[in-house]
């Protein structure tokens, strides 16, 4: 099982110096959030907190996941980074293929691209882009930007886009590994059918492990099972040695974590604080041994 360090919600002056840290430690990815803007008032729940309240608010510090993944990967050689998750559907899915392939091509393919729909209708309207059929707005963009990742001349006539015979370059040397987030049974089957793996929001284990079997299904009807998936989770309940033991027993293959928040940090704490929490859990979790017992 590999560990991935999340930088959610935290000082944009920190994180450079944090995915040094996470690849001197031993981390194998960083995992990079998405959020475009906070809307003073938003027309959706959250969908991802019992009462639907966001768990930030209009001075959370964000970045684009994109940019960031680039200024981090400069500094870095083998650490990976994706997108947890980038929200597609307010985007345009040909300039999204651009900055996917030249991140992927200036990180020597160190990069993966988490992608979601997003939550809330004013990302969708604000930016121009209907809120109705999202998702198979979202399902036509996964389509149009691994056309134009794979290199070569391409053209494409769907509902959404279209457009006659181009082609971006470089393309990437490798194939960009797409992760689909999502709860839904929609989302699950999208990541079934055209994912690399999957991704969570905050599950406690028994979810997971009920995710993980209804997506295992899924990949077998979709005649997948036998292709690589990546099972990536932020879990809840399951804590210490045994309890990622047991993660990795239900199949989780990325065990996504915040080291500073286990140690009773703020998001906003200093930078030294948690790269002595990156330290404390490198040396409990990534390098104990547990794994090969």
């Amino acid at each position: 099982m590999q560990y991935t360090c999340s930088i959610a919600m935290g000082p944009i002056d920190q994180l450079v110096e944090i995915a040094k840290t996470a690849e001197e430690v031993g981390f194998d990815n960083i995992a990079l959030p998405d959020s475009l803007f906070y809307m003073e008032k938003a027309a959706a729940d959250y969908p991802y907190t019992p009462d639907g309240s966001r768990m930030w608010d209009e001075n959370t510090p964000w970045v684009d996941p994109l940019i960031a993944a680039g200024a981090m990967g400069a500094v870095t050689s083998t650490l990976r980074f994706y997108t947890n998750v980038m929200k597609l559907g307010s985007r345009n899915p040909l300039l999204l293929a651009r900055q996917v392939g030249s991140v992927a091509n200036l990180t020597n393919n160190r990069f993966g691209f988490g992608v979601g729909i997003g939550w809330a209708p004013e990302e969708f309207e604000w930016c121009g882009v209907p809120y109705k059929r999202r998702g198979a707005r979202v399902d036509e963009m996964i389509e149009v930007i691994k056309l134009v990742l794979a290199g070569g001349m391409v053209e494409f006539h769907g509902e959404f886009y279209n457009f006659d015979r181009l082609q971006m370059s470089p393309a990437p040397s490798k194939p960009v590994p797409f992760y689909v987030g999502g709860h839904t049974d929609v989302a699950l089957r999208r990541a079934a059918r055209v994912g690399d793996g999957w991704t969570s929001a905050m599950m406690t284990a028994e979810q997971l492990g009920e995710t993980i079997g209804k997506l295992n299904k899924l990949r077998a009807e979709f005649g997948r099972e036998d292709q690589p998936f990546e099972f990536q989770a932020v879990c809840i309940d399951k804590f210490g040695v045994d309890g990622h033991r047991e993660l990795a027993d239900l199949g989780v293959t990325d065990n996504i974590v915040i080291p500073w928040v286990f140690d009773g940090l703020s998001f906003d704490a200093p930078l030294d604080k948690k790269q002595d929490s990156m330290k404390r859990f490198a040396d409990t979790y990534i390098h104990s041994g547990w794994q090969d017992a």
